[in-house]
């Protein structure tokens, strides 16, 4: 976790790119190990590893020791968050079409 304690904003975890690539290898399976997902990226094992802790400190990510193996787990709930800040603007975007249609119509009469 970071220096203070608290957990790492979600919108700040999801901003990288690489990031959401490993939110999404994750939902498509329900456990990881490091190593599957680090061959996924061009990077090293040391680099996957500190996106995946910015992602544990955000609660996206869970992790678990199996044997010498770290497996990790999508945690989608904070995602919550993202979608609802996104509806809002969803809700924008569909009334000024709705009125964009309403000028072409009247428009076309």
């Amino acid at each position: 976790m970071s220096d203070n304690n608290e957990l790492r904003d979600v919108f700040t975890a999801i901003a990288d790119p690489t990031r959401r690539k490993l939110i999404h290898l994750l939902a498509e399976k329900e456990e990881l190990p490091l190593h599957e997902l680090t061959a996924q990226f061009t990077m090293g094992r040391t680099a996957v590893s500190k996106h995946l802790t910015v992602l544990k400190e955000a609660d996206l990510v869970h992790d678990r020791k199996v044997g010498r193996e770290t497996r990790f787990k999508l945690n989608a709930a904070p995602l919550r968050e993202v979608q609802d800040w996104a509806a809002f603007y969803n809700k924008y975007w569909s009334t000024n079409m709705m009125r964009l249609n309403e000028l072409l119509e009247e428009e076309e009469e």
